[in-house]
């Protein structure tokens, strides 16, 4: 039984009890720490927010809850039922929402869930307004609304709203990819995105074959988007003769592809090959967190455009974004975030302009992965008894490698420029374990460059 409250929302494993697991007493003091957050934002106004989730087991009675809890609260709410976490985002958009909350837990198995929060821009909380929840829900001081001042519940499918977005977002060249006669195969792991990817390459004229797109919620697989877990895909798409293979998370705001001959695309790439595309139609920066591929970068400037790195964190990124007046930006994993169609990671604009590269560039799925600088990085973690040594390992790390480029917004970040290599060194925050990233040429450069941080780390531990 796990539970996980931070400044991003609340997460956890369903049954058990409360404080322990993500319980229906939790959801209650989550819902309702937020309706109060609404409430004073609103003033005398009544609120509204915007509600949907995924298709995991627990999803409907999580939902119900959520629902009747801002309800209960004075909060209007429309209800987008099965919804993705793009399409809830930009729901709040649509309907001039005050707010939204997303009932995912993302790639996690199905036994989790979670209350991802919102604000008026359909944009995550940053820190500071996380925080603030945070302290309100343990506090246990909610108000509740007299019988004629509770809210009216109201259900509205977004699926085909966000579809046309996406299919009428510029960049998207649907003649092109209708020209080009794609056939591609979709791995939806049974959730949400067997409803709302199919909707999308049906309007983009795109032959698809369908596996694991019963959003019953009973994952065929582990749900994240990793190649390790997507060797029924690969298969697929060789046995079909397939351009393409797509896969999405429970909440489809990871992309992952398959190459025509079964192989990875990477899902670093995800982004890199969106981003080539959206940079040689317009001038402009980039953005991705400090443990996402270098590649990304090396594409940025090759366009002419400036490159910059965020913490790690959807929200972060956004901010970043914003800040440098990016036009394209997102995270390694797989995350394609597209400004001017909204803020948020979303695997709709993603296959859309993936497939638009794809169309204009008149190549195969492996030659155009094979076009992108090559990378390799190497994951690893440094596990100590003593959580006080996290900060006194890092000091010391920045210290040895002064020379080099260093980056301390979020842990350490070593750039090795000359040699095109990088590690990134994070602390959990729930743990005494430094994470550990390491990016180089090669896949054998990547992890004897972590094995000499990791030795580094070792000797300060022994003094």
């Amino acid at each position: 039984m796990t539970l996980i409250k931070s400044i991003s929302g609340i997460r956890g494993t369903i049954g058990g009890v409360p404080g322990q697991a993500l319980t229906p007493v939790d959801i209650v003091k989550f819902a309702s720490a937020y309706a109060m957050r609404l409430k004073r934002q609103c003033g005398e106004r009544k609120p509204k927010a915007v509600v949907g989730r995924d298709a995991r087991l627990s999803g409907s009675m999580v939902n119900s809850i959520v629902c009747g809890t801002l309800s209960a609260s004075g909060v209007d709410v429309v209800d987008c039922g099965l919804a993705s976490t793009p399409t809830v985002e930009m729901a709040v958009l649509f309907e001039k929402a005050d707010g939204g909350i997303i009932i995912t837990a993302s790639h996690n198995p199905k036994q989790w869930n979670a209350l991802k929060l919102l604000n008026e821009k359909g944009e995550f909380l940053n820190a500071e307004e996380g925080e603030a929840l945070l302290k309100c829900a343990e506090s246990d001081s909610f108000e509740f609304s007299e019988i004629d001042e509770i809210g009216k519940i109201t259900e509205k499918d977004f699926t085909k709203a966000h579809v046309d977005a996406v299919v009428e977002y510029p960049l998207v060249d649907r003649d092109a990819i209708r020209a080009a006669g794609f056939k591609v195969v979709l791995d939806a792991v049974n959730s949400v995105g067997g409803i709302i990817m199919p909707a999308l390459l049906d309007r983009l004229g795109v032959e698809c074959i369908k596996i694991n797109c019963e959003p019953t919620g009973r994952f065929a697989h582990n749900p994240e988007p990793l190649p390790s877990h997507l060797t029924e895909l690969s298969g697929a798409v060789v046995k079909y003769g397939a351009d393409l293979g797509i896969s999405v998370d429970p909440d489809v705001d990871r992309l992952a592809l398959i190459c025509e001959d079964g192989t990875p695309f990477g899902e670093e790439y995800t982004l890199v090959s969106v981003a080539d595309y959206v940079l040689s139609c317009r001038k402009g920066n980039s953005v991705s967190n400090l443990s996402s591929s270098r590649a990304l970068r090396d594409v940025t400037e090759s366009h002419g455009g400036k490159y910059s790195a965020s913490a790690v964190g959807e929200v972060n990124v956004t901010t970043e974004m914003k800040r440098t007046g990016a036009v394209i930006g997102g995270e390694g994993n797989g995350g394609v975030i597209v400004p001017d169609l909204h803020y948020g990671r979303d695997a709709m604009i993603g296959v859309a302009l993936f497939l638009s590269n794809l169309a204009h560039k008149k190549i195969s799925v492996r030659r155009l992965r094979d076009s992108y600088p090559e990378y390799h990085i190497s994951k690893n973690r440094i596990e100590l008894s003593d959580k006080a040594m996290i900060d006194r390992i890092l000091n010391e790390l920045k210290s040895l490698y002064s020379n080099e480029r260093i980056t301390d917004i979020d842990g350490v970040k070593i750039d090795f420029d000359k040699d095109r290599k990088w590690v990134h060194l994070r602390k959990s925050n729930t743990e005494p374990i430094i994470r550990v990233y390491s990016e180089a040429p090669t896949e054998s450069e990547a992890e004897s460059l972590a094995g000499e941080i990791i030795a580094c780390a070792d000797r300060i531990i022994k003094g």
